[in-house]
């Protein structure tokens, strides 16, 4: 099936070299070029694509204009482009919260080394946010209680567990050969005292943390570990962007920081955090990125060296999110009794990361996304 696709940006020079990246697969279908977001609009109602990739600035309308006139109209998955500046990563959560899908650096040499390389990502992505499905879930912005979730689903009781798991990045990755648990029999797990709680995610990620993360006091019992993938530039301004709509404290993690109830640290782009514990004092160590693992951050690297430094005393929620990114901190956190939620297919932008812990039988309890920060405020003690 070929995916197609509307290209809007005021360059030419941008247009015509997506296009010709997007189409050399045969599985994408350029159908469309605008100039600005009001053609944009105009012509996604006409062509009816099954992707947009999208500009955020241009003149007559710009992008997160457009993106929010194309969600209420008629939603269509989009992808952002955008620069990797403060401002641009500003801009970029503005337009995820609007409803965009996904975002990109609109600098083509800040994406890859090489033309093969850029030309693999480009598509994979499309291919990947036209799987997402926007018009399903509510914006950000949408109203909470206007929104009735589905009943909350419990999920496969844990399997048997050794004591206290070793979580090196050799060991996460070791732990991939493992056989999958099947799904078995449902439970909703107790209430009970956490000493912390991580939540990892990706696509989707930061509308999702925004909806879960503002539901909670800033008397919650429980130090909050975050994990969402994003590039360096981006994570700073994300921070402060939770920050100010929370009631618990949020901010970019740095090395040495020290675990606080009502204290949420979101782990840096383009490095790796771990938590350590020390004499009972959770601390963060965050590290380079390590070459060998795609994602920096990386959520099996965090999970991992939980289940090592809160053996029992964890609580992993995965959130929406592409890949499988989580799996293997997940199974090593079960395997020294912690507790796995993960959001289910309906609320997710991407079914990936989810569906990998809970088709591993890792997961504990499968929430719609709306019912995550309340169950949070109910479970955790």
């Amino acid at each position: 099936m070929t995916v197609s696709v509307l290209v809007v940006d005021d360059s030419g020079f941008f247009r015509k070299r997506l296009t010709e990246i997007l189409t050399v697969s045969g599985q994408i279908k350029v159908v469309g070029v605008a100039t600005n977001g009001r053609e944009g609009v105009d012509m996604a109602e006409k062509l009816r694509p099954d992707v947009i990739t999208m500009d955020y600035e241009m003149p007559v309308m710009d992008g997160i204009s457009a993106v929010r006139e194309i969600m209420a109209r008629r939603p269509v998955p989009v992808l952002m482009f955008s620069s990797l500046t403060y401002e641009g990563a500003r801009v970029t959560l503005d337009a995820l919260e609007a409803g965009a899908v996904d975002f990109l650096p609109k600098n083509f040499e800040e994406i890859a080394r090489d033309s093969s390389q850029l030309q693999r990502i480009l598509i994979d992505r499309v291919l990947d946010v036209a799987r997402s499905s926007p018009g399903s879930r509510p914006t950000a912005s949408t109203s909470v209680a206007a929104s009735p979730s589905p009943a909350r689903q419990p999920a496969p009781a844990p399997t048997s567990r050794p004591s206290r798991p070793q979580a090196s990045v050799a060991e996460v990755r070791a732990a991939s050969s493992q056989p999958e648990t099947p799904r078995s029999t449902f439970r909703r797990s107790p209430a009970k005292r956490y000493s912390v709680v991580a939540i990892g995610t990706s696509t989707g990620g930061p509308v999702a943390l925004q909806r879960v993360l503002t539901h909670l006091p800033a008397s919650f019992p429980a130090p909050v570990v975050l994990v969402q993938h994003m590039p360096a530039s981006f994570t700073p301004a994300f921070a402060e962007r939770l920050n100010k709509l929370c009631k618990i404290e949020v901010r970019q993690a740095e090395d040495g920081d020290l675990l606080k109830p009502g204290l949420a640290l979101l782990a840096p782009g383009g490095k790796q955090m771990v938590i350590e514990n020390r004499g009972g004092q959770g601390r963060v160590k965050i590290l380079p990125g390590d070459d060998r693992l795609h994602y920096k951050p990386c959520v099996d690297v965090t999970f991992g060296s939980l289940a090592r430094a809160y053996p029992g005393k964890t609580l992993g929620v995965i959130l929406t999110g592409m890949g499988a990114d989580g799996k293997e901190g997940c199974r090593l956190m079960k395997q020294s009794g912690s507790v796995v939620w993960s959001q289910d297919e309906k609320s997710s932008v991407i079914y990936g990361m989810p569906m990998a812990v809970a088709k591993a039988g890792l997961t504990d309890e499968v929430l719609s996304l709306d019912d995550v920060g309340p169950r949070l405020i109910e479970g955790v003690s």
